[in-house]
């Protein structure tokens, strides 16, 4: 992490947070838009100043430094909530059509054996076969590479078709989470 300060050093960095605190999350609610979030951007601005008071301190302009990690800390921030709605609204915005008089006791078998399927292959398998994404939208909605995405849904969909016995994996899967037919763009 960072190194030692001395007393001398702790009491200027005190002095510094007491006079750009306030201003630091001012800059951070003006950034993002979120008054909730502003306090712990400049809370987590200033812990990564301290860890490198050292430095910090030395430089010609630290108020500037420190208005440049909180610009930094809210760029990350906004990019992570961007990607966090995109993958909200690529899984919710599927359509919804719904298969005619499902098969109960086949859609309870196939949710039974995804249940058992760990996390990551039960996604694969559930978004790639139920929701009929492509294999660059699973990857974008569950944050992983296309590689893992084409991995993980084959892997799942061999330990569905050992589970349930038969090679009809796939349209089981359709069939039991009431989705009919592909939405396009989907890539095998």
């Amino acid at each position: 992490m960072g190194t030692v300060v001395d007393d001398a050093a702790s009491v200027e960095f005190h002095a510094f947070f007491e006079r750009h605190y306030a201003e630091l999350s001012r800059l951070a609610h003006l950034l993002t838009g979120e008054a909730d979030a502003a306090d712990d951007l400049a809370a987590d601005a200033l812990l990564a100043l301290w860890n490198r008071w050292d430095r910090v301190r030395a430089a010609d302009h630290p108020a500037a430094y420190a208005r440049g990690v909180v610009a930094n800390l809210a760029r990350t921030r906004i990019r992570s909530a961007v990607r966090e709605r995109r993958r909200i609204t690529l899984f919710w915005s599927q359509r919804d059509d719904r298969t005619e008089n499902p098969d109960i006791p086949g859609v309870v078998d196939v949710q039974e054996a995804l249940r058992r399927l760990p996390f990551r292959k039960r996604a694969c398998v559930v978004l790639r076969h139920a929701f009929d994404l492509s294999e660059k939208d699973t990857a974008l909605a569950l944050g992983v590479s296309v590689g893992t995405v084409k991995s993980q849904t084959s892997k799942g969909m061999a330990e569905l078709q050992r589970l349930l016995g038969n090679a009809e994996a796939p349209q089981r899967v359709h069939a039991a989470v009431g989705r009919t037919g592909g939405a396009g763009g989907r890539n095998r």
